[in-house]
């Protein structure tokens, strides 16, 4: 008789573009114990046929409702793949940046969360100031064709979009903290024993 394995962790890492999300994920799985899985949306938009993009990673503001019916079913197959992995055994982090900022609210966030239903799991938001964001953002080849004020005005839509309703398990802010300090403050809360609870919040929501 075969013995199911323990469920692995899955830590899921939640902000706007550019806020640092990829950099803890990584940090995470060059430090933790055990396999570490990264299936982020990056990942996961590298799978997407081109003429289907930005997929999961549409934009707040109902840029492509043609999409987004397709959206609901791409992060759907995405947290059953997370859900899979766990049960066999291997631990996850997931970087994203949910929102529900579409030409109609689509209620994705508390069906992924009921995807995960008694798995171990933590909901963390990672926090940075818009200035920051833009200025990274700046920094790595990204020009905007308006004033800086309307960059400012975008990323802190996207700021606000994406934490709503702004319940987590843990946050951190990576203009103070860096990658490494980030991934060690969820080692501590991991390490702490306390269960998640903000994605079962999250479930009850929708």
């Amino acid at each position: 008789m075969t013995t199911s394995p323990a469920p692995g962790q899955i830590v899921i890492l939640n902000g706007p573009p550019r806020s640092g999300k990829s950099s803890i994920a990584a940090a995470i799985q060059a430090s933790f114990e055990g396999v570490w899985m990264n299936l982020g949306v990056d990942r996961f938009m590298a799978m997407t046929p081109a003429r289907y993009h930005p997929g999961i990673g549409l934009r707040p503001g109902g840029e492509r409702p043609d999409l987004e019916p397709l959206v609901r079913t791409l992060y759907a197959a995405m947290y059953e793949s997370i859900a899979a992995h766990s049960r066999l055994g291997l631990s996850v982090v997931t970087d994203i940046d949910h929102h529900d900022c579409y030409s109609t609210p689509l209620g994705i966030l508390p069906d992924c969360a009921r995807r995960l239903a008694g798995l171990p799991a933590l909901f963390v938001g990672v926090r940075c100031p818009v200035e920051v964001i833009v200025a990274r953002r700046r920094a790595t080849g990204w020009h905007t064709a308006g004033e800086e004020a309307d960059a400012l005005r975008r990323a802190q839509m996207w700021e606000d979009a994406v934490h709503t309703p702004g319940i987590y398990d843990l946050e951190v802010d990576t203009s103070v903290l860096s990658a490494d300090e980030c991934a060690a403050r969820i080692a501590e809360r991991l390490a702490s024993g306390e269960a998640g609870t903000a994605l079962a919040k999250l479930a009850a929501l929708g």
